[in-house]
């Protein structure tokens, strides 16, 4: 039998179940990123438009659809191109990892009882746990203790590239949609309100994931955005009017 390879099959049915939680949470974090951006580019593209004419749904339209897809387009790749990295690094580990452990056992052995030993445990019982961890996966023992990483666990740069470009879409169409639907003299107001629920959402998603207080991230998106969008409002209201 190989090296990291269960020897029953529930193990080998907990393993791949952890690995799932960690690919989810990977896809969820992309998500939120995506809905997040999506909103501020969102309001900030069709509040910056709007600040010059609001009257001119035409433009507001053109320049929103144009955004979305360039911004949909760069997060699906922004995301791939991180994650695949961050994939291909975890793979290089393991099969070094996988490597080491076929040619030199015993010392790699003796280096994770070291790190445990690092941790606080003494000799005897640092070698009890590698004994008992490397008889249930001696790949995977290492690979947790030495560097972090779960083999069922690696990051999926497809997932994360959908839920990017899916949810930064959706976050987008939230102040094009409004501006769309509203009349022009209380277009960019209702569009501000839109997007500063948006964020308010987005910031109170994030903190349900990590488990954090919600105050702080719902305070630091709502603050942000409000700033971007002010700042687009503000540059194209004074070269709207300027060159009108």
């Amino acid at each position: 039998m190989q090296a990291g390879t269960p020897d029953n099959p529930q193990e080998t049915r907990e393993t791949v179940g952890f690995g799932g939680l960690g690919a989810k949470l990977n896809w969820l974090r992309a998500a939120v990123l995506g809905a997040n951006d999506g909103v501020v580019s969102g309001s900030g593209i069709t509040i910056g438009v709007a600040a010059a004419d609001p009257t001119n749904l035409h433009a507001i339209v053109l320049a929103g659809v144009a955004g979305l897809l360039a911004g949909a387009s760069a997060m699906a790749m922004g995301e791939y191109v991180s994650v695949s990295s961050q994939r291909d690094t975890e793979e290089s580990l393991i099969s070094k990892e996988r490597h080491d452990l076929e040619h030199t056992p015993e010392e790699e052995f003796d280096e994770l009882v070291d790190v445990y030993r690092g941790q606080g445990l003494s000799e005897a019982t640092a070698r009890t746990v590698v004994k008992e961890l490397s008889a249930h996966n001696t790949l995977a023992a290492h690979l947790r203790a030495e560097y972090g990483v779960h083999q069922e666990e690696l990051t999926t740069p497809w997932h994360a590239a959908i839920a990017s470009a899916v949810s930064f879409t959706v976050g987008f169409l939230l102040p094009l949609v409004s501006m769309v639907l509203c009349p022009a003299p209380v277009r960019v107001p209702i569009t501000v309100a839109v997007g500063l629920v948006g964020l308010f959402l987005t910031g109170w998603t994030s903190a349900v994931i990590s488990g954090s207080s919600k105050t702080r991230p719902i305070l630091r998106n709502v603050i942000g955005g409000a700033i971007a969008m002010l700042l687009t409002w503000g540059i194209t209201h004074a070269f709207g009017v300027a060159l009108g």
